[in-house]
């Protein structure tokens, strides 16, 4: 495994974050212990969850994800070997069973406070809002309408952060599937009024989305906040099993076809031509997708996702994958030819 660390801490984090939103609904509490295990054996070090999590978000299954995790910490005794991250739920009809004051002060205090708990954790290493408050393009949403009836509240929230920082319940903050002007408005409040600094960002970045390159690449490596990048397999498409006919009846776009982000005919076609690019040099598809995404210099780790110990041990793999000039060349001429099918 190969590891970095988060931008402006000595935290060191393996370069492979494992993701768990389906644990709780696609896979049982005995599952995501054996993935932690596996994980852990193979030199992972970083988990990344949600208060929201599983996913699809209900008030049936709410919390489980975390819940999982924590009963795996309390039978192992391995919290001093792991960096956690968690997230608090943005507003919307989307997360309404949760809580419905956005990111005011008593809500971050109760996500962390509910967290800590499912977690059975003291503290969380990395806190993160999970979309922005204001309604804004997010999830591949095109087309921008300006939200007037939102004010900005980016200072009071990194107040509220800092707070909770002071008493060691979590150790940094974070964003998640924000725009590159709410990066910098963080970073500015953080400058200007000495408070928390962002330390990462956990945006979508794939393959068949890369549009964290157009603004967003700039403000990462020039302002050190690390992406986190989640769906760098497009939940699954980029492992070609689609395509192949070979997904199980398990798999989450057949299990719930409604996420169709990753579905539409440019990102089909497009997949072929990433999927005949790696057949071509001898690697399997998720594999060259992955080690795609880790290789950018943006990234600080690689969020993957896993219903089983299989998919688990070849995402990992990745990590031995070595893409030469030739590979990068050809995904990026499928790129110019087909560019970010996935938004």
């Amino acid at each position: 495994m190969k590891y970095t660390t988060l931008p402006n801490t000595d935290i060191k984090v393996s370069k492979i974050c494992l993701g768990t939103m389906t644990w709780g609904n696609q896979n049982t509490e005995a599952e995501g212990h054996a993935q932690l295990d596996y994980a852990i054996e193979k030199g992972i070090n970083f988990i990344d969850t949600a208060e929201a999590y599983p996913v699809p978000a209900n008030a049936e299954t709410q919390g489980k994800t975390s819940k999982i995790i924590g009963t795996w910490l309390k039978k192992t005794g391995h919290r001093d070997q792991v960096v956690l991250a968690s997230k608090i739920a943005g507003p919307g009809d989307y997360t309404a069973h949760i809580r419905t004051t956005g990111f005011s002060k008593s809500a971050i205090q109760d996500a962390v406070n509910n967290e800590l708990n499912r977690l059975q954790t003291d503290y969380i290493d990395l806190f993160q809002l999970h979309w922005p408050e204001r309604d804004t393009n997010r999830f591949g949403v095109r087309d921008y309408k300006l939200d007037t009836k939102w004010q900005d509240n980016f200072n009071d929230i990194l107040h509220s952060l800092g707070e909770v920082i002071k008493t060691g319940k979590i150790r940094n903050a974070g964003i998640s599937n924000e725009n590159a002007w709410g990066t910098m408005r963080y970073l500015e409040e953080s400058k200007h009024h000495n408070l928390p600094r962002i330390k990462t960002i956990q945006n979508a970045y794939s393959l068949i989305n890369r549009v964290f390159e157009n603004d967003l690449a700039e403000v990462a490596l020039r302002e050190n906040v690390g992406l986190l990048a989640y769906s760098p397999m497009a939940f699954g498409v980029l492992s070609g099993k689609y395509i192949k006919g070979t997904a199980a009846d398990g798999s989450r776009l057949k299990l719930f076809p409604r996420f169709s982000r990753y579905s539409s005919e440019p990102c089909t076609e497009a997949t072929k031509k990433y999927l005949k690019i790696a057949e071509g040099h001898g690697m399997a598809l998720a594999q060259m997708s992955l080690a795609f995404v880790t290789l950018q210099p943006f990234v600080t780790s690689t969020i993957i996702g896993a219903t089983n110990l299989e998919q688990l041990k070849e995402n990992i793999g990745s990590m031995d994958v070595t893409l030469s000039d030739e590979v990068l060349t050809q995904i990026n001429e499928v790129h110019s030819l087909i560019p970010n099918p996935a938004t």
